[in-house]
């Protein structure tokens, strides 16, 4: 995860940190953490409208299944031509290829943003196994520097998109929580107090967290069954089952080079997104609408109905998920891969509850859930967070402290699930 928040220290000069420094980044922060809900609501009602026009109202018309074989097919095949056009067509190409960013890269010109807004909703909207946190947070970051350096420039680049980054998390996950630990993870200068340094992402993160929880923003709570309290023996299965998700999400960062590689020798964008759309088609078709979208619900539908679904259907479903977010972030289309992968860790959980009964359902969806993010995101305090936040569960807490030390050995020091921009040929006089 990059940081956008830090410019490089001077260290010739040893910066101050007086309140009267930070109280003049109460009303920006304010500001752009209400602005980056809006954002990210707006987008996403848009989206929902068109999603329930293509997956409710047309097949109703034309007196197709919207849950058929034919019909996830054939929209995804068509989402993967429609995004592949706004990639190729619209000024700006919505964007750097997706696979070579971060979650909070550097700031994107404003002409980009609206073909990557529009992708974005076609993205979301199609079906296509991303989430949106990377281009709402591109475009957040983008919009907050735009505007922000020619309204008040005394706070320079990285302060703008790092009020953007947390007031956009923030609104994402409905709590500040999150933002503050990716803030905390994030390099700084280390003569300036860690609170001093997010003192004004932390109102940013705040306000969009209100200002989305005011306008009814979605919620995470995968509703699995209540934890029956912490047991000794707790520890050893959740770290297994940590180690175990984090394995799993090490195989999807292995594929990720080798699909994106393939899909770079199609040799255009539009080619590579309709041969993604096509892909998207025929896994959605054999995993079913579950393992569409960017997996919020879904997750909650395959929670509350897991007794329906064998240990083994569930490994498929989870399975299935996990190749979809490779080729969907691998083939152009734009979206982040948390989400997504946050659909697998549950769907690893309840596979592994299901063949395990003895391993209560909240700790097995929770472990699975942070041996997943660790190794997507290698941010441990996010994972920590989002593994005990959407189970609802605060006690599951301290086993989780432990469990992520093995998953996290795991990860470390390996491959991340993003691609090294190709270097540009060298210039100049020889």
């Amino acid at each position: 995860m990059s940081d956008p928040t830090s410019p490089a220290p001077d260290p010739a000069v040893a910066p101050a940190s007086p309140a009267g420094r930070l109280l003049p980044l109460i009303l920006p922060a304010i500001v752009v953490g209400a602005g980056s809900s809006l954002a990210l609501v707006g987008l996403t009602a848009v989206a929902n409208v068109l999603q329930d026009w293509i997956w409710t109202t047309v097949p109703a018309t034309i007196g197709m299944d919207p849950d058929g074989r034919p019909w996830i097919f054939l929209v995804l095949t068509l989402t993967g031509v429609a995004v592949g056009l706004v990639v190729t067509l619209v000024p700006g190409h919505a964007g750097p290829d997706p696979a070579t960013i971060e979650l909070g890269g550097p700031p994107l010109q404003p002409a980009v943003l609206p073909g990557l807004a529009l992708a974005i909703v076609l993205v979301l909207a199609g079906g296509v196994s991303l989430g949106p946190e990377n281009p709402i947070i591109g475009i957040t970051i983008g919009l907050s520097v735009a505007l922000g350096m020619r309204v008040l420039p005394s706070i320079d680049v990285a302060g703008w998109a790092g009020l953007a980054f947390s007031g956009t998390i923030g609104a994402m996950f409905g709590t500040p929580v999150g933002a503050a630990f990716a803030l905390s993870e994030a390099p700084g200068d280390p003569r300036v107090p860690l609170w001093d340094r997010m003192f004004g992402p932390l109102v940013a993160a705040a306000t969009g967290a209100l200002t989305t929880d005011i306008l009814h923003g979605e919620s995470f709570t995968i509703g699995t069954a209540p934890y029956p309290g912490p047991q000794l023996m707790d520890l050893l299965t959740a770290s297994l089952v940590a180690v175990g998700a984090a394995a799993i999400g090490m195989l999807a960062i292995v594929l990720f080079p080798i699909s994106w590689r393939l899909f770079q020798r199609l040799g255009s964008p539009l080619l590579g997104l309709v041969v993604g759309g096509l892909a998207l088609g025929l896994l959605g078709a054999i995993g079913g609408e579950i393992t569409l979208f960017k997996g919020l619900d879904q997750m909650q539908e395959l929670a509350a109905t897991s007794a329906d679904y064998t240990a083994g259907r569930l490994a498929l479903i989870g399975l299935i998920k996990l190749f979809a977010v490779v080729i969907a972030g691998t083939s152009g289309f734009r979206g982040g891969r948390i989400f997504p992968s946050v659909f697998v860790g549950v769907a690893v959980g309840l596979a592994v509850n299901a063949a395990l009964p003895g391993i209560p359902q909240s700790l097995a969806v929770a472990a699975s859930l942070l041996g997943i993010l660790v190794a997507v995101t290698r941010s441990g305090w996010l994972s920590l967070f989002l593994a005990a936040f959407m189970v609802g569960e605060a006690q599951i807490m301290p086993i989780l402290c432990f469990a992520i030390l093995p998953a996290w050995l795991l990860v470390t020091g390996r491959p991340e699930m993003v691609i090294a921009p190709p270097a540009k040929p060298a210039t100049g006089r020889s």
